[in-house]
């Protein structure tokens, strides 16, 4: 395994192939921060237990990028999960340093991102807050479509490769962390507002007609924005409705 150059900040842990990366990070994580301080980065050529939001199974064949990294930030629980927006505009600019001409890059709410409309990535956030009001640690876990992608998913896949960029795992892991970084910096010091800015500016669907569904109920209306806390905003004629959780599709592409 050819190690990529990360910022000195990061603690890599690199794996031939793990269960899931975000449950070693747990592990880890749980053992305290002499053993996994923060910036702790977990990354695993494959998973063989891979998974996403919900529970769903992440397919993880080698070739693709697999990360979970461990924060301990000193902010309330419900602050911390403003850090899956911070992973997402991140991984929008990687792309972006690492891209091949030609291309849109798009963030779907709440943590995936589009390349060509398609999902090429997704952001998997996890804490442990030991019944306190500020977490234990943090798990920002991040899988990106390199090599391969998954056929026939409910959301259109597509990776890097199948749209003919050249990057390589180990150039996107580089990309990935020098950008996490940046925005970062920017979220401590700045707080949420450039981050929930950014994030607008770089998403898809914002006051276009979309679909939300929930775990038991579909709901149609207009994107109308994502509030300070990350959820979306949909206006159905008029009457505005707060989502914090949900998968959205377009139906007008």
């Amino acid at each position: 395994m050819a190690l990529p150059r990360l910022p000195s900040v990061y603690n890599l842990i690199a794996l031939d192939s793990v269960g899931s990366t975000n449950d070693e990070a747990r592990r880890l994580a749980g053992e305290g921060e002499e053993t996994a301080p923060d910036g702790t980065l977990v990354w695993a050529l494959e998973q063989t237990a891979g998974r996403g939001r919900r529970g769903r199974t992440w397919t993880s064949p080698a070739g693709n990028l697999y990360t979970s990294l461990i924060l301990r930030p000193d902010v309330p629980t419900k602050d911390a999960a403003q850090l899956s927006f911070v992973a997402a505009v991140a991984l929008y600019d990687a792309l972006g340093n690492v891209s091949e001409p030609g291309h849109q890059i798009h963030l779907k709410w709440p943590n995936d991102i589009l390349l060509q409309d398609c999902k090429v990535a997704g952001l998997l956030l996890e804490s442990e807050s030991g019944g306190g009001d500020y977490p234990d640690w943090v798990i920002v876990g991040m899988g990106l479509n390199v090599a391969s992608h998954p056929e026939d998913t409910e959301f259109p896949a597509t990776s890097l490769h199948a749209e003919n960029w050249t990057t390589g795992v180990e150039e996107a892991l580089q990309a990935y962390a020098r950008s996490f970084l940046g925005w970062a910096n920017t979220w401590v010091e700045e707080g949420f507002v450039p981050i929930r800015r950014t994030w607008l500016q770089r998403c898809k669907g914002l006051g276009e007609a979309i679909e939300v569904r929930l775990e038991s109920d579909t709901l149609r209306g207009i994107f109308k924005d994502m509030d300070d806390d990350g959820a979306l905003i949909l206006d159905q004629d008029g009457d505005l409705t707060r989502i914090a959780a949900g998968d959205v599709y377009f139906p007008n592409t």
